[in-house]
């Protein structure tokens, strides 16, 4: 059999962008759009006549390592960061582009496979977006960039400024799973020089494993950002960077003090203060407005003070999350 007769053993070197894309869009969904993937741009409906916009870039070795993170892991994770960041803003995500820059010995499954991945966020995170587009390129690292693209459906943007005095904190999705599961991922699968390794799943105990799956495959509560907003959210983002850091800049867009009860947080709430990635949705809510089902109160909004955050009364003065600019060489050493 001959290199080009197997697809493991093809290299998207060895093919035209026109063939590597042809690989990919026969793996996304049908696009719904106007004028989908295949011109020189797509051409999208815009409902109320606004688009909510978000790009999201995930780049090898700061991002992800190959070693733990398989194909698939890389496109669902790439979709469900940005959509996570439409359903922050109380929007229903509608399309997705994607720019892939790989080197040119990346085999032609694991694209195919992160084709596969993207397609199955949307179709269990985000039902009804799709990936209408986007560009291929060669680099010698690895890099996925995605917009993400939504529409508020005739309802107002829910920006992080808008949290008041005597407003109810609440979280909807999980709270330090996916920074547990990165910790697992440093201690126990490096090798002596610092090098990742590939993961031993049958050496984890169900709680690692969890932990470690919400890392490489989160699983963001996207239907509740349109859901917070619909039942009056004064403002919402998304918890990328731990709630400590996040919350801390709700409250400084706000211009508020707020207060969190780590007791709330449940079983990781040390994680869930310091770490990141869950991509769970913080949100205010006024204190005589019923929380929608999916959120869960944590802490309440005060007039600020000489902290922008609290944690069970006390001024926050911790590591306060997940920084690149600044973790990037401590995580790495």
């Amino acid at each position: 059999m001959s290199t080009a007769d197997d697809p493991a053993e093809v290299r998207v070197g060895d093919l035209s962008e026109g063939a590597i894309l042809a690989r990919i869009l026969a793996r996304l969904a049908p696009s719904a759009a106007p004028v989908g993937p295949g011109d020189d741009a797509a051409v999208l409906a815009a409902p109320d006549g606004r688009v909510v916009a978000t790009v999201d870039t995930l780049v090898h070795g700061p991002d992800f390592r190959l070693a733990w993170s398989s194909p698939f892991d890389l496109g669902w994770k790439s979709a469900a960061v940005n959509l996570a960041d439409v359903a922050a803003m109380g929007a229903r995500p509608t399309a997705l582009l994607v720019a892939l820059a790989m080197p040119n010995d990346t085999p032609l499954p694991f694209v195919e496979r992160l084709a596969d991945g993207l397609r199955a966020a949307c179709d269990e995170l985000a039902p009804g977006a799709a990936v209408e587009g986007g560009d291929l390129t060669v680099s010698d690292t690895l890099t996925i960039a995605v917009t993400a693209l939504g529409t508020l459906d005739g309802g107002a943007p829910v920006l992080r400024s808008g949290a008041r005095a005597g407003d109810v904190v609440a979280l909807a999705g999980e709270a330090g799973a996916a920074a547990r599961g990165l910790d697992v991922l440093f201690r126990r699968f490096r090798d002596l020089a610092g090098e990742p390794t590939p993961i031993a799943f049958d050496e984890l105990d169900a709680g690692e494993r969890a932990c470690v799956e919400a890392q490489l495959r989160p699983r963001p509560p996207i239907a509740l950002g349109p859901v917070a907003a619909a039942t009056g959210a004064t403002a919402m983002m998304d918890v990328s960077d731990g709630i400590a850091l996040d919350a801390t800049r709700m409250a400084e867009a706000s211009d508020v003090s707020i207060w969190i009860d780590s007791a709330a947080l449940g079983a990781r709430r040390g994680w869930a203060v310091d770490g990141g990635e869950d991509h769970a949705l913080l949100a205010a809510f006024r204190s005589d407005t019923a929380l929608p089902p999916g959120f869960r109160a944590i802490g309440h909004v005060r007039d600020r003070g000489e902290a922008p955050l609290l944690v069970d009364g006390e001024p926050y003065e911790g590591r306060a999350g997940w920084d690149p600019y600044r973790d990037w060489d401590s995580a790495t050493g």
